[in-house]
C-alpha cells in the first residue's frame, strides 16, 4: 500500500512492504523495519526503527499531524493521491495499482460529478471503483474493458465543463 506524506513542506513517498512478522516500510526508496515498543501516559510513544528506539509525541490538528521528535517539532499531512498537491493532477484518474479494467461506467463527453464512479478495476482479485476527482467532462478513456494497465498509469482524463453564455 503506497501513499504520499508532506513533512515540513517536503513530499515523501511511503510504501508498506510487509506487515508480518514485522512492519517494513519503504520511505523514499529506503526500507525500514518498524515495531511499536510502548506508549506512555503523557502522550509520548516509542517505536523501534532498524533496532533503534525512537521516542516521540504526536497531536492532531484538523487534517494535520504534529510530531515532537528529538527536541524538534514537525508537521505532517497525508495527501490524497488524486490531488494536485501530490502531482497527480485533478484532470486525470491514475491506477493505484496494476490490474485490468472490469467495467467502464461512463463515455467520452459525459458530465461527471466529483466522487462518481468512472471505471471499475481489478487487481489481485479485488475490484475497486475509481471515482472522478472533480466535476467535469470525460475527455478520454484510455483503457477499455479487459485491458491491463500498470500502477500510476492514467486511465481517464477529464476536462472542464463548457461554460454557457
Amino acid at each position: 500500500m503506497a501513499f504520499k506524506l508532506v513533512l515540513d513542506g517536503t513530499l515523501h513517498e511511503i510504501d508498506i512492504v510487509r506487515r508480518r512478522p514485522h512492519l517494513v516500510v519503504r520511505i523514499d526508496g529506503c526500507e525500514h523495519e518498524v515495531s511499536v515498543t510502548g506508549s506512555y501516559d503523557d502522550g509520548r510513544q516509542a517505536i523501534e526503527i532498524a533496532g533503534s528506539a525512537v521516542h516521540f509525541a504526536r497531536a492532531h490538528a484538523a487534517d494535520r499531524l504534529l510530531l515532537r521528535l528529538d527536541g524538534r517539532s514537525f508537521e505532517a499531512k497525508l495527501l490524497d493521491p488524486r490531488s494536485e498537491e501530490t502531482g497527480g493532477g485533478q484532470d486525470s484518474v491514475r491506477a493505484p495499482m496494476p490490474g485490468a479494467v472490469v467495467t467502464v461506467h461512463k463515455a467520452v463527453g459525459d458530465q461527471v460529478s466529483r466522487g462518481e464512479p468512472l471505471i471499475t478495476i481489478e487487481s489481485m482479485k479485488l475490484q475497486t471503483a475509481l471515482p472522478a476527482p472533480r466535476d467535469g467532462v470525460i475527455a478520454a478513456i484510455l483503457r477499455s474493458e479487459g485491458e491491463v494497465f500498470d500502477k500510476d498509469e492514467i486511465i481517464v482524463r477529464l476536462e472542464d465543463m463548457a461554460q454557457e453564455s
